[in-house]
């Protein structure tokens, strides 16, 4: 596992669609994004930071959004489809893997902010190619095998009044 140390660079992936279902799920709250943050990037060298989130249009979503970019965060938006039957779907997976992907080269830390077990691959890969992962998500909703496959994981239960508003 690579050390870690304050002239790392850091690229900090929000799955924010995860973060918000299992936060309000478990504890019917919202996540402190200008705290995580602060932990993801851990006195390192932020290169990039980004919150992937879905537009369903929600009456406060624009403002939310707009608080992600004051915060620091660069914000990529899918508009959420709904089909014939009624049933509705967005999903960022593949692009966080590919910027996850890109921005690899520009990286010594890929800090994955989700508990999606969907992305342990992006990890196996990440490490393969020399990058440090770490994972914050939420212990009891976050899978075991992104917990493996990364070179840490971060339980923001362990500490919900720092990272959950």
């Amino acid at each position: 596992m690579p050390p870690i140390h304050d002239s790392q660079r850091v690229a900090v992936i929000a799955d924010s669609q995860n973060l918000y279902h299992t936060a309000h799920s478990l504890y019917s709250r919202n996540i402190d994004y200008t705290e995580l943050l602060d932990a993801a990037v851990d006195d390192r060298e932020l290169v990039r930071a980004i919150a992937y989130v879905i537009r369903a249009d929600s009456p406060s979503e624009e403002e939310f959004f707009d608080a992600l970019l004051d915060i620091g965060f660069e914000t990529k938006i899918k508009d959420i489809k709904t089909f014939a039957d009624g049933s509705k779907k967005a999903n960022w997976d593949l692009g966080m893997c590919l910027d996850s992907v890109t921005l690899a080269p520009k990286v010594d830390v890929v800090v994955l902010c989700s508990g999606d077990g969907d992305f342990a691959r992006l990890c196996t890969h990440l490490r393969h190619e020399g990058v440090r992962t770490e994972v914050f998500g939420f212990g009891s909703s976050t899978a075991e095998e992104l917990r493996e496959a990364a070179d840490s994981f971060v339980d923001m239960s362990e500490d919900e009044e720092r990272f959950l508003l």
